[in-house]
């Protein structure tokens, strides 16, 4: 069974989306071999690339440096990587600690020095769950709102309608801009997403595309 079957999960109807909030850390020792965790918050698989590529200059003594990462409020984008490890025994325990703690725009690195003890397959999987598990445990979660944005262009007479929309329905306005029309690009949290749209839609003076 492929890691796309196992771990992607559909959050289509979810309105908002957990993440860490800053970088955390974590221990594990098994029979003399050491796996340092490391957690972080990521927006996109290069800056998660270029934070294994730091770790793995500071920790070039380690026998490996194995990681996983999931991008992406819909949990669509990620990769494990064993780093030489047994297949299996790395990338995806530490991928399934992410999974389930159903977190996303995350990396987490595992860093092994190895103890001169062969840990076996079981233990292997077990030292870099545990490990990856502990650096999740101790960083602060956080929840973000999944926003969509819209362009609106209106005649003057309808700018009270569109100030309705952004107090009734929380938006954010995201840039502004008035001419011989009033234009507006604005951040619609997911949960009121549908609404907005019926109600633009209701307001046939108001043309408004995704942005």
């Amino acid at each position: 069974m492929s890691l796309q079957k196992i771990f992607v999960i559909s959050y289509r109807t979810m309105n908002s989306f957990f993440t860490i909030k800053s970088p955390s850390d974590g221990l594990f020792k098994d029979k003399g071999s050491r796996f340092i965790s490391f957690a972080f918050p990521v927006s996109s698989a290069e800056e998660a690339m270029a934070i294994v590529k730091q770790k793995r200059k500071e920790f070039f003594d380690a026998r490996h440096v194995c990681y996983a990462y999931m991008i992406g409020s819909m949990r669509d984008e990620f990769r494990a990587n064993d780093d030489g490890e047994p297949s299996g025994t790395a990338g995806r325990p530490i991928l399934g600690q992410i999974n389930a703690a159903q977190l996303t725009d995350i990396l987490v690195i595992v860093v092994r020095y190895f103890g001169g003890t062969l840990l076996g397959t079981s233990g292997l999987i077990n030292a870099y769950k545990t490990a990856s598990a502990e650096a999740i445990a101790n960083a602060q979660t956080v929840e973000i709102p999944i926003e969509k944005y819209v362009k609106i262009e209106c005649s003057y007479d309808n700018i009270n309608y569109v100030m309705r929309l952004i107090k009734d329905l929380e938006l954010k306005i995201i840039s502004q801009q008035q001419t011989t029309y009033c234009s507006f690009t604005l951040s619609c949290k997911q949960v009121f997403w549908e609404q907005l749209l019926q109600r633009l839609a209701d307001n046939h003076l108001i043309k408004f595309e995704f942005a």
